[in-house]
């Protein structure tokens, strides 16, 4: 018997597994694809192309020290700083305009907005960074603490009263701040629209519209790109899931792909998983890592959950009409923007994200489009060109880029598929491009599709959301993906009168969990935590080897 199995390998559930392992656990994780890592993940989509499935920058696993705790620096992994870590090029029609080119180096830029926007413009957003700085750090410790009351405290304990609030109420007008929408902060601070909606695009890459309450700290995370911007892992996204495999099998872990589990049912001495090949394993506890309707379906279907309390869960949880989809493109050369500054060295503005909306009403039609179900008006998309930063993506003269675009329907309202439309969207994705660096279509040599069905199934992200579940407001800190379930237990969900708990000793992990999307880990470090903690003062204390003193770190 095992003492934890993990469903699932997506980076967060590999952090758990690594941190349980650490500790001297027995430890085996399932993959159903032949793949590990889920949407960070990279393969040879193209002959002599290293393309990642999923994510490609990664921002806040930098700061989570996560990988300082697991060593995996001794495991292959190192990252490239995106710097410039955006750029925004000319609006089409704004062809004389300079873009914004936006370092790490607060003075360089506030140079470059002053030259595209104006005096003004760029004071304002000296004053952003500055204010806002601190209360995205404090998110950043907010997302690596536990979601209550208590562990919110602690994270924003340090922060004091920022100047910005002045007298009255600090606590009420905090909330407020944080309560507003993205587009409301933008429109506090600054005037040019091409500089605002470059900023309320690189806050919408958390899902959400910068219409939406709740959405101010998205854009207020760019304040924290001057301390350490977005990280380009060596060889492709993938090679995170690289460095943790390695690190699991350090320990003794094992990480078994291409068998997936297809039930998991309560046993007296913890938990047991059927999986795809007829295996069944038991452990003592049991790390769900996969969609959370996903859990409660293997829960279902082993008959640890009864089916009412499984309907219940699903109707309370929202994924939402899809975000969007994904272009991978091998090309011959690098995207050349006519508003790029030519003077600067090595990488320039293909280090970053490539911001390709110039006007937020772009992106509040394309977010109204999928809510009614119908393709956008006309795609926002943003580039990223890696390649640029890390020569072992691609052949020797050869580059790729990824073109991201929301919003794109899941479902769409007329009954037409994805199938029949997933190329021509990826047209008209290209076309976004196009009328900002004029002559890319021509550059490109191969390409693949990932429309939001493809992103179902081939990642698992149910109804093509990459984040699992919308991350809007009620769906975020103490309210993911439930209320009753933001402890990452599932303990409570449907006891028995006078039973024990039947999912006692079951962790949720995953993007479903908080703090949501993105490549962070947070989540996979606090569900072992939490295991390790019950190990010890639970009634598994003289069965698990965390209890017995039997311990490694690293």
């Amino acid at each position: 018997m095992l003492d934890a199995i993990v469903v699932g390998s997506g980076h967060n559930a590999l952090v758990a597994a690594c941190y349980l392992a650490r500790e001297g656990w027995s430890v085996e994780v399932f993959e159903r694809d032949t793949v590990p890592g889920g949407a960070v993940s990279t393969v040879e989509r193209f002959p002599g192309h290293l393309v990642d499935r999923g994510s490609s920058a990664h921002l806040m696993i930098r700061q989570s020290g996560i990988i300082e705790e697991l060593g995996l620096a001794d495991h292959g992994l190192s990252y490239i700083d995106c710097d410039p870590w955006a750029f925004a090029p000319a609006p089409p029609e704004s062809p004389d305009r300079p873009g914004i080119v936006f370092q790490t180096d607060l003075p360089a830029t506030c140079a470059s907005i002053e030259a595209a926007c104006g005096a003004r413009d760029a004071d304002a957003y000296r004053r952003f960074v500055t204010e806002w700085a601190p209360l995205a750090r404090s998110v950043m410790r907010a997302f690596a603490r536990p979601p209550g009351a208590a562990g919110l405290s602690r994270a924003f304990g340090p922060l004091g009263m920022p100047a910005f609030l002045g007298g009255g109420h600090p606590p009420a007008a905090l909330a407020r701040r944080f309560l507003s929408t993205g587009d409301a902060l933008l429109d506090y601070y600054f005037d040019d629209e091409p500089l605002k909606a470059a900023l309320a695009w690189f806050g919408a890459q958390s899902g959400p519209p910068m219409s939406e309450p709740g959405t101010a700290p998205m854009v207020g995370f760019a304040a924290l790109m001057h301390r350490m911007p977005p990280g380009r892992a060596v060889g492709g996204s993938g090679a995170l899931t690289t460095a943790l495999a390695a690190r699991l099998r350090a320990d003794g872990g094992t990480l078994t792909t291409g068998d997936a589990v297809t039930a998991l049912r309560r046993t007296d001495c913890g938990w047991a998983a059927t999986t795809e090949h007829g295996r069944t394993v038991r452990a003592r506890t049991a790390i769900a890592g996969c969609h959370i309707l996903t859990t409660v379906d293997l829960l279902t279907e082993g008959g640890a959950l009864p089916e009412s309390a499984a309907a219940e869960l699903r109707r309370g949880i929202r994924v939402g009409p899809g975000i969007g989809m994904a272009v991978r493109l091998a090309t011959d050369s690098l995207p050349a923007y006519p508003s790029a500054p030519d003077d600067r060295p090595g990488p320039g503005v293909h280090a970053g994200l490539q911001l390709l909306v110039s006007d937020r009403a772009h992106l509040r039609t394309g977010h109204a489009a999928a809510l009614a179900g119908r393709l956008p008006p006309r795609p926002a998309a943003l580039a990223m060109t890696f390649s640029a930063l890390d020569a072992s993506l691609c052949p020797e003269g050869r580059h790729q880029m990824t073109l991201w675009s929301q919003w794109h329907p899941y479902r769409i309202a007329d009954g037409t598929r994805w199938e029949d439309v997933a190329e021509r969207e990826a047209d008209r994705v290209v076309d976004e491009i196009e009328q900002y660096a004029p002559g890319t279509r021509e550059t490109v040599t191969d390409r693949y599709v990932q429309s939001p069905l493809g992103l179902e199934r081939e990642l698992g992200l149910v109804g093509g959301n990459i984040m699992h579940i919308e991350m809007s407001l009620d769906q975020m800190l103490a309210f993911r993906p439930t209320p009753g379930l933001a402890g990452q237990r599932m303990s409570g969900i449907s006891p028995a009168p006078g039973r024990d708990d039947p999912l006692a000793g079951l962790y949720l992990t995953g993007a479903s969990t908080h703090p949501g999307g993105g490549v962070s880990g947070y989540s996979g470090r606090s569900a072992a935590r939490l295991a390790l903690r019950d190990a010890r003062a639970g009634g598994l204390r003289r069965l698990l080897p965390a209890a017995r003193g039997r311990t490694r770190r690293a």
